[in-house]
C-alpha cells in the first residue's frame, strides 16, 4: 500500500489584533493607515502639482476640505448599504456605533463623491480649476486607498469566500475582556481558533490600486492628458477591477443589503464605469499647465507676482530638481524684447576705435596727411604760381580718389550694434566735415602762396624750379588715371 500524502497550504495568518491600548488612549491600526495613506497622497499630490505649474503647499489647502468630506461621505455610504449592521431588532451592533468611524467601514464610493466636493470647495477658494487638480493627484489618492486596505486585514474584514488556495486567509475568532467572542470584533484579541479560510480581497484590491497607479503615470506621462481626464481614467480602472472583486468577497457587509442576489457594491460599479469613460471620451483633449491651471483672476495675480508656472515633464522621478527649478524660474521675455536686448549688449559693448574707422573720420585723416606732404613738397620746391595752382588741384583730385576708394573698401558696419551710438557719432563726424572742407582751400592757399620759402640766391631758385618740373612730369607719368 502507498502511504498517504499530505499536503501543506502555506496560508496567509491574519493579526491577532487591530487595536493595541497606550494607557487611555487606543492605537488602532485602521486609522493609522488611513493617516498614512492621506500623509502619502498629499506629499505625491504637492509634488505633482508643482511639476505641473503649480503653487508649493495648494495640496494641503485643498485637502483640509477635501479629507473631512471624504471621511465623512464614505461613513455615509457604508452605513445606507449596510444599515441593518447599525438598525434593526437583530442588528449585532448599535444605531450609536454608525458614527463610530474608527470602528471601520468606509465605502470608497461615498469617500470619493463627498471628498470631490469638499475638493471643488478647497480649490475654488484658491482660484484652482477642479479638473487640473484631479489629474495631479488621482495616482496618489489610489496609492492611499492601496495603503487603507491594510487597515482591513487587520480588523479582518473586506474578505472573500472559502478558498483552499495556498494564498487564502485564516480567519480567527477574537475575544474581548468581557468573553465575547466574534472575527468582527475590531476591539478584540485572537484566541487561536480559525474560524475560516478565505478569499484575502483585501490584498487583491490592493495590488489591483497599485498596478493602476502605475499605469496611471506612465499614460500620464506619455499622451500628457488633462482637463480631467486622467481622474477619469483612475475612477474607471478602480471601478474595473473592484467589479470583480466585488464577486468574491462574502463577508457581513456584502450580504447584508443584497438586492436580487446582487450586491448594491456591483450596481456603483458598474454606473461610475459608465460615466467615468463617457467623461473621458467627451472631455477635451490636451492637459492644463502652469497658469492654464488657475481661474482668471488667480492667474492674474500669480502673472503679477512674477510667477511664469515651471513645468517639468519628468515629474515623477525627480521632484527635488522640479522644486529648485520651481524657485529659481522668472518669467521670460518674448523673443522681440531677447533680440532689443542683444542689440543694446552688443552697441554697449563696440570699442572706441570703431569711431576711428568711420569713413567720414578716415578721410580727414587723409586729407591731414596730404595736407602736410602739400606744406613740405612747397616748402623743398617753391614753384611758379600756374604750377602750384595746377599741382595743388592734381593732389586735391587725387586725394578725393583715394578718399572714395576708401569709402568703398571699408567693411559695412551692423547697424543693429551701432544704434545706440550713433548720435554721438553724428555729432563726431559733423565737425570732421566741416574740418576737412575748410582744410582744402587752406591747402591751395598754402600751395600758392608759400611764406615759410626763403630762397638764398637765383640759382638755387632755378635749379629747384627745374628739380620741381621733373618731378611734376614723373608725378604725372606715376599718377593713375582720372576718374571721371
Amino acid at each position: 500500500m502507498n502511504a498517504p500524502t499530505t499536503t501543506m497550504l502555506a496560508y496567509i495568518p491574519s493579526p491577532p489584533q487591530g487595536v493595541w491600548e497606550l494607557g487611555p488612549f487606543p492605537l488602532r491600526a485602521y486609522a493609522l493607515c488611513i493617516i498614512a495613506g492621506i500623509v502619502v497622497a498629499v506629499w505625491w499630490g504637492n509634488r505633482r502639482w508643482i511639476a505641473r505649474g503649480g503653487q508649493d503647499g495648494e495640496v494641503l489647502d485643498v485637502a483640509i476640505w477635501a479629507v473631512p468630506f471624504g471621511l465623512l461621505g464614505g461613513r455615509v455610504y457604508h452605513v445606507i448599504t449596510d444599515w441593518k449592521t447599525y438598525f434593526g431588532a437583530d442588528a449585532p451592533k448599535e444605531p450609536l456605533d454608525a458614527l463610530r468611524i474608527w470602528d471601520g467601514g468606509l465605502g470608497i464610493w461615498g469617500a470619493v463623491a463627498l471628498g470631490a466636493v469638499g475638493a471643488w470647495i478647497g480649490a475654488r477658494r484658491r482660484g484652482i480649476r477642479l479638473p487640473a487638480f484631479g489629474d495631479a493627484i488621482a495616482p496618489p489618492i489610489l496609492l492611499a486607498q492601496a495603503i487603507g486596505r491594510l487597515g482591513n486585514y487587520f480588523n479582518q474584514e473586506l474578505y472573500g469566500r472559502e478558498t483552499t488556495l495556498p494564498w487564502g486567509l485564516k480567519i480567527y475568532e477574537r475575544a474581548n475582556e468581557a468573553g465575547y467572542a466574534d472575527p468582527g470584533l475590531i476591539d478584540g484579541k485572537s484566541n487561536g481558533v480559525v474560524v475560516a479560510i478565505v478569499q484575502p480581497t483585501f490584498l487583491y484590491e490592493l495590488l489591483w490600486n497599485v498596478l493602476i497607479v502605475v499605469l496611471l503615470v506612465v499614460v500620464d506621462r506619455k499622451f500628457r492628458i488633462g482637463h480631467g481626464r486622467l481622474f477619469a481614467l483612475y475612477i474607471a480602472g478602480y471601478c474595473l477591477g473592484r467589479f470583480f472583486i466585488e464577486m468574491l468577497r462574502d463577508d457581513r457587509a456584502a450580504v447584508a443589503n443584497d438586492i436580487a442576489g446582487i450586491r448594491p457594491n456591483l450596481f456603483t460599479a458598474a454606473l461610475v464605469f459608465a460615466c467615468a469613460i463617457v467623461y473621458f471620451v467627451t472631455a477635451p483633449k490636451g492637459r492644463e499647465q502652469g497658469l492654464e491651471m488657475y481661474h482668471p483672476e488667480r492667474a492674474a495675480e500669480l502673472e503679477e507676482q512674477g510667477v511664469a508656472g515651471y513645468v517639468d515633464d519628468w515629474y515623477d522621478e525627480d521632484f527635488e530638481d522640479a522644486d529648485a527649478a520651481q524657485r529659481d524660474t522668472e518669467p521670460v521675455a518674448d523673443a522681440d524684447t531677447l533680440d532689443a536686448l542683444d542689440a543694446e549688449a552688443d552697441a554697449m559693448a563696440t570699442p572706441e576705435s570703431d569711431a576711428e574707422s568711420e569713413p567720414g573720420a578716415e578721410g580727414q585723416t587723409v586729407v591731414e596727411s596730404v595736407d602736410e606732404a602739400a606744406v613740405e613738397d612747397t616748402e623743398s620746391s617753391p614753384a611758379g604760381d600756374s604750377q602750384a595752382e595746377s599741382a595743388g588741384a592734381d593732389d586735391t583730385e587725387t586725394v578725393d580718389a583715394e578718399a572714395v576708394e576708401t569709402e568703398a573698401s571699408e567693411p559695412e558696419v551692423d547697424e543693429s550694434a551701432a544704434v545706440e551710438t550713433e548720435a554721438d557719432e553724428t555729432e563726431t563726424n559733423e565737425p570732421v566735415v566741416e574740418s576737412a572742407a575748410v582744410n582744402e582751400p587752406e591747402a591751395e592757399a598754402a600751395d600758392a602762396e608759400p611764406t615759410d620759402v626763403e630762397p638764398t640766391d637765383a640759382a638755387a631758385s632755378d635749379t629747384a624750379e627745374g628739380d620741381a618740373g621733373e618731378s611734376s612730369a614723373a608725378d604725372e607719368a606715376d599718377r593713375p588715371e582720372k576718374r571721371p
